[in-house]
Order: structure tokens, then C-alpha cells, then sequence
């Protein structure tokens, strides 16, 4: 494999173990995982590979294939929030959640290989969290389970890197199982696997990216889970997850106009995630196409994180005949899906890229999308 031929071009020396781990869309259920709300992705076959090795002192030495294998180089005990940000930050904050001292007792090499396109809105941070945080589990025989690993992952991103990220991404990194969605329940992290075959029906699933930038550290996405968590405060209850509309609309004097929008979003959001469960049960994938329609809607209105390159791509797909379409991911560009009849799917993508043309904006790209396995010591 090529990254173990360049972990040995890099540190002169071959790697213990590769772990790999994917990115994901998620079919429905946005900005609901830090309001404890059920959600439903699928891992995607792009991955992030992770190359590690265990050294016999205390330097973390960390690369990427990416960045020209420049290798940034650590002590063990200088490993602590806040630190100048970078990439290598999601791979040194696994580490620093793993536990430094009473875990990780030892520096180590890794070499990362992220195939997940960046700022495409299909998690390339959570997927390089999961492929470090498995190999280290793995390489420190530290036991964790894969819940426990999605937590410690989560961490590191809230916690060292500093977005306040939800449970979603690095859930079904690690949990997913190929030709299935993963419903997730991000209270307590138990789960269900939804088969989803869409070639069995005569259908595809589009993913394009926008290639608007895509970047969630600059105060949006916080913004919002911030909406969320007042509105529950005021309310008296931990999570969005506890109320309905009829609650909201009762006590209403106590929210601002924006924190009831954000509100009606995510509690709508999450009956729409377990509607959708009931239509791929019953094969009904017409009505999963309005729930991903009306997915879209309340994005763009009530939560705002949607922008026109995404826009484009929605309204686009739905006059060539698209079941459904919406915005994946925290918005504010990255990519879109389109739910359409296999006989549709060059269509439709031809109708996208015309679009964009016509609008002056950058060719978008379009990804496989089948349910793939989530993360493996390979």
C-alpha cells in the first residue's frame, strides 16, 4: 500500500498498523446531534487512512501525504488546548482525549492519507479523528468501544480544535456498516441499521459538491448550536430533544424571534429523521424525497446555514425530476444530495453542471454515494 511505503520514505522506518475510517453524508437529521436528536448518515467509500507506529521516548512526530509529508513534530507533555492552529490539530487532540500519561504513554509517528474531500461537507475532520483514534486504540490496546472512541473523538474537536461539533460524524465513521444507514440516537448513542439499497429500486443518491468554501470554525455553526442550547435553558430542559412545536408556540414570550426558528428547525428536523426511517421501512421513497425537501427548506429559512451554490443545486435537481434534494452538513457551502431515478442521474447531474456554468460559478464534483463500512484496522 502506498502510505506504508511513504511512512517509511517519511520517518525511515515502517508503520505498526493502518487504520482507515470514512466520511459520511447523512441522508436527513442536520444540525440536530448536539440537540440530542436522532439522525440518519451512511459512511461514504471515501476514506482517511492512518498510518502509526509507537516510538521509545515522548515526541509525537505527525504528517500528511497532503501537505508533502512535512512532518510537525511534538513533546508528549506540551500536547494541551489551546494550541496554534493547524490540521495536525484533530490528530494531536485524539490523542490529548485518549489520555496523555495514563494512556498514551508513549510518543508516536502517524502518517495521514485523507481521501475524504476537504470542505465538501462530508467530514474529512471526523474521519481523520476516527482513522487516529482507532489506531492508537488498537496500538495502545486501550479497549475502547466504538462509543467510547466516538466520544473521545468528539472531543477532540470540541474540546482542542474548537468546534463545537455534534456526535454524528464520528458515530458512523466508526459504527456504520456497508449497504446500511446508521439511525443514531445521539442521546445514548445506541443504533440501528436501516438497509438502504437504492439500486433495488430503481434509484441513486447524487452527492455534489458545491466547491463553495466550506469552513465551520468561523463562528456559524456555533452560533446555532448556541440558539439551541438557550432556547433549552430558558425552557427548562436539556436538549431540544425534550420539547415539541406546541410547547415552543405555548411559551414563546420567553425566546427571541431567532431562537424560535431555530428551535421550530430542529424539532422539525428530528420527527422528519424518524418519518423517514418509517419510509425506507415501507420502501416509499417518494415520500423520503419530501422529507429531504422540506429538510432543505427549513435549512435555508429557519436555520440559515444554506448559501446559492447550494440553493442551485436543489432547485436545480427538482426541475429535472429529483424525489428530494437537500443541503448535507453544517452549511454555509460543501455539498448537496439529490434523490432521483436512476434513469435521471446523468440528466440531472449535466442540468447541475449547466447551471453553474450559466451562473459563472466553478464546476461542481460529483461523488459515489454507495453505504460503505465504517472504520477497520486494515
Amino acid at each position: 500500500m502506498n502510505i506504508e511505503k511513504r511512512f517509511f520514505d517519511t520517518f525511515s522506518i515502517g508503520p505498526d498498523l493502518i487504520a482507515a475510517a470514512p466520511g459520511r453524508v447523512n441522508i436527513i437529521g442536520e444540525h440536530i446531534d448536539y440537540s440530542q436528536g436522532y439522525v440518519l448518515p451512511f459512511a461514504i467509500q471515501d476514506r482517511t487512512y492512518a498510518a502509526v507506529r509507537k516510538r521509545d521516548d515522548n515526541l509525537v512526530r505527525i504528517a500528511s501525504l497532503q501537505r508533502k509529508s512535512v512532518v510537525h513534530t511534538y513533546n508528549l507533555e506540551e500536547i494541551r488546548p489551546p494550541m496554534k492552529r493547524g490540521w495536525e490539530n484533530y490528530a494531536l487532540g485524539v490523542i490529548w482525549a485518549l489520555g496523555i500519561d495514563q494512556y498514551i504513554t508513549h510518543g508516536v509517528d502517524i502518517l495521514i492519507d485523507g481521501q475524504v474531500p476537504l470542505g465538501a461537507g462530508l467530514s474529512s475532520s471526523a474521519a481523520l479523528e476516527c482513522s487516529v483514534g482507532l489506531g492508537l486504540n488498537t496500538l495502545f490496546d486501550l479497549d475502547h468501544s466504538l462509543e467510547a472512541l466516538a466520544r473521545i473523538a468528539q472531543s477532540a474537536e470540541n474540546d482542542f480544535v474548537g468546534m463545537p461539533c455534534g456526535i454524528m460524524d464520528q458515530s458512523v465513521s466508526l459504527m456504520a456498516k456497508a449497504g446500511f444507514a446508521l439511525l443514531l440516537d445521539c442521546r445514548d448513542l445506541t443504533t440501528s441499521h436501516i438497509p438502504f439499497d437504492l439500486a433495488a429500486n430503481g434509484l441513486e443518491l447524487l452527492v455534489v459538491d458545491t466547491r463553495a468554501h466550506h469552513a465551520l470554525v468561523d463562528g456559524g455553526y456555533a452560533a446555532r448550536r448556541a440558539d439551541c442550547e438557550s432556547v433549552a435553558r430558558k425552557l427548562g430542559v436539556d436538549s431540544l430533544r425534550d420539547l415539541s412545536m406546541e410547547q415552543i408556540v405555548t411559551q414563546k414570550e420567553k425566546l427571541t424571534e431567532i431562537e424560535l426558528i431555530r428551535a421550530r428547525h430542529g424539532i422539525t428536523e428530528m420527527a422528519r429523521v424518524l418519518d423517514s426511517v418509517t419510509a425506507l421501512k415501507e420502501s416509499n421513497f417518494e415520500q423520503l424525497g419530501r422529507l429531504i425537501n422540506l429538510s432543505h427548506a427549513s435549512l435555508k429559512d429557519d436555520y440559515a446555514v444554506s448559501c446559492p451554490e447550494l440553493d442551485l443545486v436543489v432547485e436545480t435537481a427538482q426541475a429535472a425530476g429529483a424525489l428530494g434534494a437537500r443541503m448535507v452538513g453544517g452549511g454555509f457551502g460543501g455539498s448537496a444530495i439529490a434523490l432521483v431515478r436512476a434513469g435521471l442521474a446523468e440528466l440531472t447531474s449535466i442540468a447541475i453542471r449547466e447551471a453553474f456554468a450559466k451562473s459563472g460559478l466553478k464546476a461542481p464534483r460529483f461523488f459515489p454515494s454507495l453505504p460503505s463500512q465504517g472504520a477497520q484496522i486494515i
